[in-house]
């Protein structure tokens, strides 16, 4: 990111500290409205759970990721060595139907032999001429036979292949199961059972970029943050802010931190906050509640397309193997995630 950019942040950030603490020393009264507006919001929750919970959290969503993705390619190439052995079936039949008019003729005329025919020749015109239609003929019956037998040999691959990919998916089904039962296990610390889950946010968001074999790139906390958490961010983590953005949640977000653990310092979560002005140490009730709501049941219904690991909102967890569930992070609004949802990034 750039180094001016982030520090010219920073300077802004420091004056406004310090007109704050000697507004506070002198006595004087609120801040001009201006002065409000530029200033940093609050500070950005702490998020509940442990260390080990959100690294297994994160693993068993890592692996329901990559395995579903491995899943989905094996039920691609699937189909198409399937749409590939029916047009070889196709082939076979024509090409078994070619050769068999050949042997049926010889069956009825009985072999026709080189020296048969050149001998039946009458003249050397007539003799050039055998010998020519002899090489076309031999020529012909070689390809025929010589097609039916690629085809047959490419038809065992594609049923071999066929074999593979479905033995492929048997095992990335088994690899889902467990991580699925990861999840549930890390989650029994904290969670309930069954959550209920949110309404709205029904959007379709761009999907982010992808390797070509659909996986996700691998990503750096590389681009600025625009929130005023200010630090650094993947770019698919800026690509989700943006398309929430876009989608209508517009409310204060913060998304990096330094220091700890999870994935905000690696630039791979954002907290966005319920009430209009920022995070506050209260659960978020009617339009806020609503506004949370919304943005949760968003995030969950485009995870696929944007990359999403996990969203927590309002006492409940969503994880793309297990569904919404119940969620305690320690009993504050903040731990609760009931006065901001946090969305974490693959």
């Amino acid at each position: 990111m750039p180094r001016t950019r982030l520090t010219r942040r920073r300077v802004r950030r420091s004056l406004f500290a310090l007109l704050a603490a000697t507004a506070l020393l002198l006595g004087a009264g609120p801040a001009p409205a201006g002065a409000a507006a530029a200033a940093p919001n609050p500070t950005a929750p702490n998020e509940g759970g442990s260390k080990q919970l959100r690294a297994a959290l994160e693993a068993a969503a890592k692996g329901h990721i990559e395995a579903k993705n491995r899943l989905d390619n094996s039920k691609r190439r699937q189909a198409a060595l399937t749409g590939q052995l029916k047009q070889l079936e196709v082939r076979l039949v024509e090409l078994t139907a070619q050769v068999g008019e050949v042997a049926g003729q010889s069956y009825r005329l009985g072999r026709l032999t080189p020296v048969s025919m050149l001998l039946a020749s009458s003249d050397p015109d007539a003799f050039l001429q055998r010998a020519a239609e002899l090489d076309v003929m031999a020529q012909r019956d070689s390809k025929r036979l010589h097609d039916l037998n690629e085809a047959k040999a490419q038809a065992a691959e594609a049923k071999v292949a066929i074999d593979t990919e479905v033995r492929e998916q048997q095992k990335q089904l088994a690899v889902l199961a467990k991580k699925k039962r990861d999840a549930e296990v890390a989650l029994a610390k904290v969670s309930s059972g069954s959550g209920s889950g949110f309404s709205g946010g029904s959007s379709s968001a761009k999907p982010a970029p992808r390797n070509p074999d659909g996986s996700w790139p691998s990503e750096s906390c590389s681009v600025n943050d625009p929130t005023p958490a200010d630090g650094c961010i993947t770019p698919r983590t800026l690509h989700m802010l943006q398309q929430a953005q876009a989608a209508g949640y517009k409310r204060y977000a913060s998304c990096h931190r330094s220091g700890g653990d999870g994935e905000h310092p690696k630039g791979r979560a954002c907290d966005f906050s319920a009430a209009a002005g920022g995070f506050e140490d209260v659960s978020a009730t009617g339009g806020d509640k609503s506004y949370g709501d919304s943005l949760a049941s968003w995030a969950k219904n485009n995870a696929s397309r944007l990359g999403i690991m996990y969203v927590i909102w309002y006492r409940q967890i969503w994880m793309p193997n297990t569904g919404w569930r119940a969620y305690s992070g320690g009993g504050s609004p903040a731990a609760d995630h009931t006065n901001h949802v946090h969305i974490s990034m693959y």
